[in-house]
């Protein structure tokens, strides 16, 4: 390149940047592989070291009805503002106690509750009220209203999941308040699961939303039938037992953005190296064990336990551990991805 190339090139580089443009052949746009643009890392959140105490001091601080929902949001380290637990999704610990409200509003963003840990808490959804139990997985769907209260004697406890970040990438964030704490119940408990959660569908009616017409999935039915397929030995050597929680009127995701998961792993089990461009968010349930994440010679080992919150990035190669009897609930944005057509997985080292 001669002086006066080289010179041309400078000058024409600064007039762009003088401008709402910038020269693609000086940037990468696409690498090789994604961990080039996955800045979130491989980190656990300890709910009883930690977290359950600090969501305790806040009770004393600030009610559910100033705070809207007392909520910790779980932050990546390796990510900055606003607040993700990994680049697609969001996450929190969220707190109710006794005789306290939780008002009712609704929003653009999906969610998912999975209940950590108490008793006599309930939620409403599109109407309906169903009491929470630990492991059960709840969802509400996109703008609908829902409203949460406490019956029992001691704090109450659940993860929030949602897919915040996606909304937010397209822009359609909307949120709304109900005039009043709780929304109108036109249905009676139950409604939902009696109506679609024995492989039957009510004659005549149909159901055309993108989510399942289940919005309640009781920890004690999927346990059960976990249990009835441990008697099969039929192990994935990646994922031990894993079921997929469904909408039944499709066979497909429960949610349209998030994909979530109940897995059992016997004790001893050891999972082979495993890697998926999907984000996941894991809360153990029963047991102990490990997961070891990342490249050979960087690999991380973290200890994990019931109630525990930790995250895998995309791309990130990990191996679970169990040391006992483990059940392990897990939500994660591969529905959206499969629909898109980025999905993909690799099992082994090759």
């Amino acid at each position: 390149m001669t002086n006066d190339n080289q010179a041309a090139r400078a000058a024409y580089y600064a007039k762009i940047e003088t401008t709402d443009m910038s020269p693609l052949w000086t940037t990468t746009l696409v690498q090789p592989e994604p961990k080039e643009f996955v800045r979130s890392v491989p980190h656990l959140w300890d709910f009883d070291g930690e977290l359950r105490d600090l969501l305790i001091e806040a009770g004393g601080l600030i009610s559910a009805h100033e705070a809207n929902r007392r909520v910790l949001s779980l932050e990546n380290p390796g990510l900055d503002k606003p607040p993700r637990i990994l680049e697609s999704l969001y996450a929190g610990l969220q707190m109710i106690l006794p005789g306290e409200c939780a008002p009712a509003h609704k929003h653009s963003p999906s969610a998912l509750r999975f209940i950590i840990q108490g008793e006599g808490a309930w939620t409403a959804v599109s109407g309906e009220k169903s009491y929470m139990a630990p492991g059960d997985f709840i969802i509400t769907p996109s703008m609908t209203w829902h409203d949460h209260g406490h019956d029992g004697e001691e704090p109450f406890f659940w993860m929030d999941g949602l897919d915040i970040p996606m909304v937010a990438a397209f822009g359609p964030m909307f949120f709304e308040a109900y005039p009043e704490d709780r929304a109108p119940q036109h249905r009676p408990p139950g409604d939902s699961l009696a109506r679609y959660g024995a492989n039957m569908a009510p004659v005549g009616e149909s159901w055309a939303k993108p989510e399942s017409p289940i919005f309640h999935y009781p920890y004690d039915r999927s346990r059960s039938a976990l249990e009835d397929l441990r008697k099969n030995e039929e192990w994935d050597p990646y994922q031990g037992i894993k079921l997929e929680y469904i909408d039944p009127t499709t066979g497909g995701s429960a949610m349209p953005t998030m994909s979530t998961f109940l897995q059992l792993l016997p004790k001893g089990f050891k999972t082979e190296q495993y890697r998926t461009t999907e984000n996941t968010v894991f809360s153990p349930v029963e047991g102990t064990g490990r997961i070891i994440v990342g490249e050979a010679g960087a690999a991380k080992s973290i200890e994990w336990k019931p109630r525990d919150i930790f995250a895998v990035p995309c791309w990130a190669p990990y191996r679970l551990e169990a040391d006992e009897d483990a059940v392990l609930f897990s939500y994660t944005d591969r529905t959206a991805q499969v629909k898109l057509g980025l999905w993909r997985e690799q099992r082994g080292n090759a």
